[in-house]
């Protein structure tokens, strides 16, 4: 036995995304996404899936939220979906989809528990893709009129408000590798669209504050701790490079640094900023982006280990090793290393110093199926969480201000590109009727979430 003991204030959750569980993609007056478009595109999707249906939360949020209680889970982070509020992303409101969120809201009020919505996790309107999407500084400036119109319904009574989910993802998965939507792969546009995610960030958080008095306002970035894999000097150069285009390029802009200048020229090798200027900056931008949060939010769930060779000499990007062969891995193939989390929480604080942190998302995937007697024991689940909290206890007693954690995912959804074979979920879901099975990992989670100091085998 041993003691996972935090704070009596520290904040609890699970976390959702809108696309990922809502389903109804064509009900209640919502619009096209680019993840609608991008499913419907063959080749994209493992299984050719989609989230039509997904956990047709749209329709059940109210068993969701009574899931939620009957677990004693304090916080509930979700994402509310750009479409279901414009389905042309500006202009004309949709009110179906306004007061979907607004009865959510009062569910989980009502269950006593804390929502924490996030603004934009990946669901652009396609009507404004067709216009340029991300990469297209109108997008910055419909994101801030959708916030607006948000905040001002709900903001009576929600204090906690998440901007974005995971820009990285946005910029480089969706516009430069092509594996996520809106499948681009153009690197000029994926540090456009980079750019202009951080600028509606910044432009928001002041009409957040406006509309929601007292609320606190914050990022969610996903971060991923680069080690070198030798201590030679190309293998230390290969992990700075990763760090610098994966970590850097998004956690200086929004701590007022600009963006890294060793990646500006790198970049300008690469051939996506070919005069080794940032054509898309303009005016205060800058200053705009490192409006003052609340919290920095931080998604972790592995770490890169990185050699330098001949390609990084013009620009390119640096080798990313496999796991060691010693190496438990999940289900997505990324090895379960719970010190990086440690290491990374510690890193951020002492290199940028916010207030405050938060765990937005931290989880596995493992196919756990149910016993004879439909209990879903998944042991390995339970030990990732518990290695990966005890780690984030460590860096707090260092003195990192971590005050909150939220344990990815509430339910098993559809998981973007892999559809719906990976299982996140501390709760499964029967395929066929809907029904919701907490596994053993909730059951743990609840107990863990129930006393400050609980002892856990």
């Amino acid at each position: 036995m041993s003691t996972l003991q935090f704070p009596p204030d520290f904040v609890w959750g699970t976390a959702t995304s809108a696309f990922q569980i809502e389903g109804a993609t064509s009900a209640g007056g919502r619009g096209e996404s680019i993840w609608d478009r991008f499913c419907r595109t063959p080749g994209r999707i493992v299984n050719g899936d989609h989230a039509d249906v997904a956990c047709d939360h749209y329709h059940r949020f109210q068993e969701d939220v009574a899931l939620l209680a009957d677990l004693g889970i304090p916080a509930y982070r979700f994402s509310i979906a750009w479409p279901r509020i414009l389905p042309n992303g500006h202009g004309k409101l949709n009110p179906q989809g306004l007061d979907f969120y607004s009865r959510l809201v009062d569910e989980l009020l009502a269950h006593g528990i804390t929502p924490w919505p996030t603004l934009y996790h990946w669901d652009l309107p396609q009507a404004l893709q067709d216009q340029g999407g991300w990469p297209e500084r109108g997008t910055a400036e419909a994101f801030v009129e959708y916030v607006d119109i948000v905040t001002q319904a709900l903001g009576d009574r929600v204090q906690h408000w998440f901007t974005h989910n995971e820009p990285w993802c946005v910029a480089m998965m969706g516009h430069a590798r092509g594996e996520h939507a809106p499948g681009c792969a153009s690197g000029p546009a994926a540090l456009a669209a980079a750019h202009h995610v951080l600028l509606s960030h910044g432009a928001s958080v002041p009409v957040i504050r406006a509309n929601c008095p007292g609320a606190e306002v914050g990022i969610v970035l996903n971060l991923t701790p680069a080690y070198p894999a030798s201590e030679s000097e190309a293998d230390r150069q290969a992990a700075r490079r990763f760090d610098g285009g994966f970590n850097r390029w998004f956690l200086d802009p929004i701590h007022g640094r600009g963006y890294p200048a060793d990646m500006v020229d790198v970049y300008r090798q690469r051939g996506w900023l070919p005069e080794g200027v940032l054509p898309f900056v303009q005016g205060e931008d800058l200053d705009t982006i490192a409006e003052p949060c609340d919290f920095l939010a931080i998604n972790y769930y592995t770490r890169a280990i990185l050699r330098g060779g001949s390609e990084m000499e013009q620009g390119g990007e640096p080798a990313t090793l496999p796991p060691p062969a010693h190496s438990e891995c999940t289900d997505m193939g990324w090895e379960v290393y719970p010190e990086g989390l440690r290491d990374l929480l510690i890193r951020v604080h002492q290199d940028y110093r916010p207030a405050r942190l938060l765990i937005a998302e931290n989880g596995c995937s493992y196919s756990d199926a149910p016993g004879q007697d439909g209990r879903i024991r998944d042991e390995r689940r339970i030990q990732y969480l518990r290695d990966h909290l005890a780690q984030a206890r460590l860096a707090m007693a260092e003195g990192v201000p971590l005050q909150g954690y939220f344990a990815w995912s509430l339910l098993d959804n559809f998981e973007w590109q892999f559809g719906h074979g990976q299982r996140f979920g501390l709760v499964a879901l029967d395929p066929a009727t809907g029904r919701r099975l907490p596994k053993d990992s909730a059951a743990w989670f609840a107990r863990l979430v129930a006393s400050p100091a609980t002892s856990i085998p």
